[in-house]
Parts: structure tokens; C-alpha cells; sequence
């Protein structure tokens, strides 16, 4: 039980945490990867640690049906689809983004599952913003379950509001004492910045804990006015909620901004290369939307002495291998690795 709230308790915890060997001689620093991409349900992923939390939510309200949202390939969305099979409840996903061209990655697990995905053009909807268009959408399917009996829990993009945080609170928790039976001081956790939940989550448990860790996060989508002004909103709401006695400024969010390159979830080289880097030195599959840009970021904090040489280092791996296989990274992809193909 975390500040109060109990969960659900089917995660394989702790997850590794793996020391990269190689590539701490290359870059001169003690890197670690925290293996939450090796959770054991749908494929695994950072969202399952917030749904041990938001399932028990939904169970006990007497919830029949998950409805979530996303983008199109929505990680969450495949993540919650796989708890709403194991408890034997239903799920569906709303995307405010046009059909693909073809039903892959997580598209395809998503359908495997027994998950509806709504695929929402927002040019059909002219004159409204995208939330307008996802908060209609979801308004009219809950409206409709409903008509056919069912009851509705309503989870939020990435899990990430304030019951979510507590995922990533245990996380915590579970890698200090990992880190202090390794005999690890002074340890940088970094971890992706999307909707926010895994890292407000790690920096709540961090400082409510006292545990000895700094949390840093690296986005990988612009937000206006600031990924610091939306942490520190975000934290309040939480605050808040469980009634926390301590305060946060923006200054004591440690977010990186540099290495969104403009979109979420857009191809980019420098990220691919980083993505290749990785496994090529240690046998480990990054994504090009989430850890890709982490991973990105990481390298070039290293580079320019940001990360300090010698640092003990821990890299959060959240998941999302599925996103290889969306059809706008794996076609740049094909290109670039076509050479390792040998037809004879």
C-alpha cells in the first residue's frame, strides 16, 4: 500500500536492473538499464505499473469496461487492453489520429487482445481542437457502452493522473534498494518525459522516501509553456489529492527539453542511430518515439559533459518495442538496415 491506496499485485517485481558493460567503457560512465520493458503482460511496458493501481480503482467502483486513449499506437492503450484480458474485463481506445494504412505494432496486439480501437480523423471535426474532439468521442462511446449495460472507468492518456503517479512511486522505492545492495552512491535515474506520470511518480517517491536519487527527465515532445509549468500543475493536483506535506517548485523538476526534435513520435536519424547504437553494443531493443530520444538524450548529455564522467547512471527502459514495427519507422528503418540483408 502506497500513501493509503492499495493495488493490484501482478507485476514480476522487482525488474532487472542490468548493468550495460560495454557501453559503460565506451562512454566512461556506470550505466544501468531498469528492465520495466520486461514486465510480463501484453508484451510489457511502464504503464503496467500504474494500472496495478487504476484496475484495483476501476474493480472496486464495480467497473466493467476500461476505456483509454492515445495516439494510434498507443502503448498504454496495449498495455491496458492486456490487464482488462486478465481480469476479465473489456477495453477500447480512443485515438484522435486517421487509420495508417495497415494494422500493425501495437495496432495488431491491440486486436489480438479483444480491444476496439476508434480511429477519430480530426478533419472530420473542423474548427475543434484535438482534446475537444477526444472528450466528444469518448463522451459518445461511454454513452453507448452504457446503453448496452456496461460500466465504465475512464483511464487518461499514459495512465498519468494522480492515482497513476504511485506507479512509479513504488518504482522508486524498489530501485534505492537495489541500488544500495549494489553499493551504488550518487545515482542519476533518467527516464522519459511523455505524459508525465512515470517521472512525477519517481521524484514523489524520491522525495516523500528521502531515498537517495535524482531524477532526471528527458521529454520527447514540445509542451507549451513548459514541461517544468506542466510537471509543477500536475504536482499540485497531486499534492492535493493525497494530501502531501511537502512543496515543489519548477526549479526542482529536473526536465530536458532539448531533444523532442519538434513532434512526438516523428522519425528521426539521430534516433535510429542511437537505437542501432544500443543494440549493437548490448543486445537490447530501444523504441524511435520513447527510449530512442532518451537514449539519444543520454548520449549527448555524456557528450558534453552534462553526465559527468565516472556517474552511476540508471536509464529507466519503459518499453515500447512494438513502436519498431508502425509503418513510418520501420520504413526508414528498411532503408538504412537493408545492408544486413543478404539474399543468396
Amino acid at each position: 500500500m502506497t500513501l493509503g491506496r492499495e493495488k493490484i499485485n501482478y507485476l514480476n517485481t522487482p525488474t532487472p536492473l542490468d548493468r550495460m558493460n560495454r557501453l559503460s567503457d565506451e562512454l566512461g560512465i556506470n550505466l544501468y538499464l531498469k528492465r520495466d520493458d520486461v514486465t510480463n503482460f501484453g508484451t510489457g511496458g511502464n504503464k503496467l505499473r500504474k494500472l496495478e493501481y487504476l484496475v484495483k480503482d476501476a474493480m472496486d467502483q464495480g467497473a466493467t469496461f476500461l476505456l483509454t486513449v492515445g495516439g494510434a499506437q498507443t502503448n498504454h492503450g496495449r498495455l491496458t487492453a492486456a490487464i482488462a484480458a486478465k481480469y476479465g474485463l473489456k477495453a477500447a481506445i480512443v485515438a484522435v489520429d486517421p487509420y495508417p494504412g495497415e494494422i500493425s505494432a501495437n495496432l495488431l496486439l491491440d486486436g489480438i487482445m479483444g480491444c476496439d480501437v476508434y480511429l477519430v480523423n480530426a478533419e472530420n471535426h473542423p474548427g475543434k481542437t484535438e482534446s475537444e474532439i477526444m472528450a466528444e468521442e469518448c463522451a459518445r462511446i461511454t454513452l453507448e457502452l452504457e446503453k448496452r449495460g456496461e460500466k465504465v472507468y475512464y483511464i487518461p492518456v499514459g495512465g498519468s493522473n494522480e492515482l497513476g503517479t504511485l506507479g512509479y512511486y513504488d518504482c522508486a522505492v524498489e530501485l534505492s534498494k537495489q541500488t544500495e545492495a549494489l553499493g551504488l552512491k550518487d545515482v542519476r535515474v533518467v527516464t522519459t518525459v511523455g505524459s508525465m506520470g512515470t517521472y512525477l511518480g519517481l521524484v514523489l517517491g524520491t522525495v516523500n522516501e528521502n531515498l537517495p536519487l535524482h531524477i532526471t527527465g528527458i521529454a520527447i515532445s514540445p509542451k507549451e509553456p513548459s514541461h517544468k509549468a506542466a510537471v509543477k500543475e500536475y504536482f499540485d493536483r497531486t499534492k492535493k489529492y493525497f494530501d502531501l506535506s511537502f512543496d515543489l517548485t519548477e526549479d526542482d523538476f529536473d526536465v530536458v527539453a532539448d531533444y523532442t526534435y519538434g513532434a512526438y513520435n516523428n522519425p528521426v536519424k539521430e534516433v535510429r542511430e542511437a537505437l542501432y547504437y544500443m543494440g549493437r553494443m548490448e543486445g537490447i531493443i530501444l523504441d524511435p518515439c520513447y527510449t530512442g530520444k532518451t537514449f539519444t538524450g543520454l548520449l549527448d548529455m555524456v557528450k558534453k559533459g552534462i553526465i559527468k564522467k565516472g556517474e552511476n547512471v540508471v536509464m529507466i527502459h519503459t518499453g515500447g518495442i512494438p513502436g519498431n514495427y508502425t509503418k513510418h519507422h520501420r520504413l526508414e528503418m528498411e532503408k538504412e538496415l537493408a545492408p544486413y540483408i543478404h539474399i543468396v
